[in-house]
């Protein structure tokens, strides 16, 4: 538990006594991500009071910002009093999706590491108030955030007034775990002097002038568990076919013998590429530079194969957090956690030349990603930090099994629906099938790799018939389609139920 001290003794309230203070039109910045370190008591406090006041009459609207997605008790609780208007630039909550696909509750999907600047050039709408979790708050303002740190700095330093939920579900030996560093982005930009993973350049806490914090809630709920399966077969093949050309590149000499840094993104795919690193004795110890860690790292410490990971959020699972806490000082060594603007800065993602592994909904036969629209026009996550890792990586791959919705849907189709990675921005897709390496083809043999190695065989031969038609009726132009029939799979989908 938090030491108490004479600001939190000073500053101390209820969270309905918080709620109470909120403006009734307000833009929240909170803590959280992918969800980890989100407030829980005051949102759900803020929501009981919407409910009852709007009985009266009372008009509410909510401006939600956070690093990421977050649990039930922020997006959820807000979303489901309809007065949340506006939402970035990631989410994950199925009440909160369906109020963005039915267009009540607007929603920007935006690059995580463009943020910050939206927010201080006055683009988005300024800050009222910071909702921050954190393990603890000394008297100067100093305040050391939990198990993310997301945009957590941005938005304690552009809110007019913070709360802080001064949580007991971590121990105190979770100071030391962050660095806080801020880069201007009103002035010349000066270089980020992050080499490697493990380097830090900033503070292990926020400080903030004590006067700017308006109330402080002890708090010992903990974030929600995070529930992993059990990686089936498809992932396990994608891992292995990502292994295999990890390995060749090695031998290849475009990746060193003591590799590059791992970016992976979150899921089951991604955390079967890590627990198969683990196993496989041709990887030694590795690196990792990424947004969000999960449970597939406690694999990596078990095999001795990990040094360091680079992070913006520790998302565990029940079990996992135990663990964690159990061998929270003896694994300071192992993890930093950064602001989000930092962790997926394309200047040091660059610089580092990082491995970047992410997921995708479906990919095109020319390269093309789509990783955030189902069909098109349904919102599922966002883009997250994808784009930031693809464009700037060294390698990027991108990891889908070939099939969903029980074989009706192939995830390689002849035109993605939306775009979110264009096919300059692409090198590698893995499937369960095989690996495409698109690296220095033009599109049409790019065409080929994709449809040869990546599509399931129930769809390779429509997809072979639609590239052939597409030849014909292009007349052999550089990049072939019949767009009256390159989004026919999809229409075909949402008229039947199957692609087939």
């Amino acid at each position: 538990m938090a030491v108490t001290n004479s600001l939190i003794e000073q500053k101390l309230k209820t969270a309905e006594e918080v709620a109470a203070l909120l403006p009734e039109h307000v833009t929240l910045g909170c803590s959280g991500f992918t969800p980890a370190g989100y407030p829980k008591l005051i949102p759900v406090a803020f929501a009981k009071r919407i409910e009852d006041e709007k009985k009266l009459g009372k008009e509410f609207s909510i401006n939600l910002y956070a690093g990421a997605s977050t649990g039930e008790e922020l997006d959820g609780a807000l979303a489901k009093t309809g007065a949340l208007k506006l939402r970035i630039p990631y989410q994950s909550n199925s009440h909160l999706r369906n109020l963005i696909n039915q267009g009540e509750t607007d929603f920007i999907d935006m690059h995580l590491s463009h943020v910050v600047k939206y927010i201080e050039h006055g683009i988005l709408p300024k800050i009222d108030v910071a909702l921050v979790e954190a393990i603890d708050v000394t008297t100067d303002g100093k305040i050391y955030l939990s198990t993310s740190s997301g945009m957590s700095a941005t938005y304690i330093r552009n809110a007019e007034s913070i709360f802080i939920e001064l949580t007991d579900t971590h121990p105190l030996e979770l100071k030391g775990y962050h660095d806080i560093y801020l880069p201007n982005h009103h002035e010349k930009g000066l270089p980020i002097n992050i080499l490697t993973p493990g380097d830090r350049i900033g503070l292990p806490y926020i400080q903030v002038t004590p006067d700017k914090i308006k109330g402080i809630v002890r708090s010992n709920k903990p974030d929600a568990a995070t529930i992993f399966k059990t990686p089936d077969e498809d992932c396990q093949n994608i891992a292995a076919h990502v292994l295999s050309f990890i390995q060749h590149e090695i031998k290849k000499g475009r990746i060193p013998k003591e590799y590059l840094p791992f970016q992976n993104g979150v899921g089951n795919i991604a955390n079967a590429v890590l627990a198969s690193m683990a196993k496989d004795s041709n990887f030694h110890s590795i690196q990792m530079y990424t947004e969000v860690v999960q449970d597939s790292v406690f694999d990596l410490i078990d095999a001795g194969k990990l040094e360091i990971a680079s992070t913006s959020a520790l998302t565990f699972s029940e079990a996992g957090l135990k663990r964690f806490h159990e061998n929270i000082s003896a694994w300071k060594s192992k993890f930093v956690i950064r602001p989000q603007e930092i962790s997926n800065h394309p200047e040091v993602i660059r610089r580092m030349g990082l491995i970047a592994m992410n997921t995708a909904i479906e990919v095109d036969i020319y390269g093309n990603v789509n990783s955030t629209h189902v069909m098109g026009t349904s919102m599922m996550n966002g883009i997250g930090g994808s784009g930031d890792f693809t464009r700037n990586s060294h390698l990027s791959i991108f990891m889908t099994p070939s099939l969903a919705k029980d074989g009706n849907i192939s995830a390689v189709v002849p035109m993605v629906s939306h775009t979110d990675h264009n096919e300059h921005s692409t090198m590698i897709f893995v499937t369960e099938q095989g690996l495409a390496d698109l690296r220095g083809c033009p599109p049409k043999k790019r065409a080929e790799q994709i449809i040869n190695n990546c599509a399931h065989p129930i769809y390779r031969d429509k997809l072979r018939e639609y590239y052939e038609n597409a030849l014909r009726v292009s007349k052999g132009k550089h990049t072939p389609h019949d767009l009256e029939r390159s989004l026919s799979w999809h229409v075909q989908f949402l008229k039947t139920g199957s692609m087939k």
